[in-house]
């Protein structure tokens, strides 16, 4: 019974073909026996074009007809050309797909399936890492975190007790240490920030601004909405993590002096841009970049780079209302 029913848009496409070629010939054969145009036993020279004329009329309506009727395969196979993982599919129309219906429909279906296991397996593995960044954070913080904290009071008693010549050499490991210190505090903020869960997105971001500024000595001008409020965790863990990749992006590639971040409602939706005044050019898909879209498909979101010759480069991260809620 599986089979019948699989063979069956095959076979029926074959006998639409041969219907339509039937047509066509027999059309041709009526045309040619009932017009005025005639051919003799032995056909003249004068009568090869009424027959090249017939000829080309007959192959070009089979072309048209044939043409028609396969073209939603062209569709198909440009659709499946322009499948490309981190993004989500253009869906072709089901009404317009004639003999092509129950395929069409199966390669819809296909992508609504492959695309509803990519974003569990993506929302798996993120959770994963998340748990992961959070483990590695908490290690830095309380065993490393403190041995160095051990070591900066011990180090302090050393500087009270040596002598006037080792002072100095002493209080340069004690800067060390305590560099070194203020560093693992500050890996442990970025693998997992508290203040996110502690005071909300726009408190996370401005320090994650702060932050940046201060080790990058790029100036961060922020625009956000106080409307927006506590979003859900998830969304505000999206948004964190895409302002963060982003920034990390400015330092490394583009080359920019100051950047800007903006989070703002539009209509129905929350929007999270950051635009940059480096250098644009091809924007490539990196690990990073792929990592901002699987984010942004796990919460439904679309993301967009845009990076010009002209210069600089903006990512904008559009929310869209079903995610967020009544959280605002």
């Amino acid at each position: 019974m599986n089979r019948l029913a699989a063979r069956t848009p095959v076979t029926a496409l074959f006998w639409r073909v041969c219907l339509l070629n039937g047509v066509v010939f027999t059309l041709g054969t009526l045309v040619l026996a009932f017009s005025p145009a005639t051919v003799s036993a032995r056909v003249r020279l004068t009568e090869v074009p009424v027959l090249l004329v017939g000829l080309a009329v007959i192959l070009t309506a089979n072309a048209i007809a044939l043409r028609t009727t396969f073209a939603p395969l062209d569709e198909l196979v440009a659709s499946m050309r322009r499948v490309d993982p981190p993004h989500r599919a253009a869906r072709l129309d089901r009404g317009a797909s004639g003999d092509f219906h129950q395929l069409i429909e199966t390669f819809n279906a296909m992508l609504d399936r492959l695309e509803s296991e990519r974003s569990v397996a993506g929302a798996t593995a993120l959770a994963a890492q998340e748990r992961e960044r959070q483990r590695i954070a908490r290690e830095l913080h309380d065993e490393i975190g403190q041995s160095l904290t051990v070591a900066l009071l011990r180090l302090k008693r050393v500087v009270d007790r040596a002598p006037a010549e080792l002072r100095d050499e002493v209080e340069e490991a004690q800067e060390t240490v305590r560099g070194c210190l203020d560093e693992v505090r500050g890996i442990a903020s970025r693998l997992r920030p508290d203040v996110l869960e502690d005071l909300g997105l726009h408190s996370a971001i401005n320090a994650l601004c702060h932050e940046f500024t201060r080790s990058a000595g790029i100036p961060v001008s922020r625009d956000l909405d106080p409307a927006i409020t506590r979003l859900d965790p998830d969304v505000e863990l999206v948004c964190y993590r895409i302002a963060q990749e982003s920034l990390t992006n400015v330092l490394r590639h583009a080359g920019a002096d100051a950047v800007h971040l903006q989070l703002e409602p539009r209509g129905d939706s929350v929007i999270l841009r950051v635009s940059d005044n480096g250098r644009g050019g091809a924007v490539e898909d990196g690990a990073g970049i792929r990592g901002m879209r699987e984010r942004a498909l796990l919460i439904e979101a679309s993301l967009t780079i845009t990076s010009p010759p002209s210069g600089g480069t903006q990512v904008v991260l559009a929310i869209p209302p079903q995610q967020i809620g009544a959280s605002r």
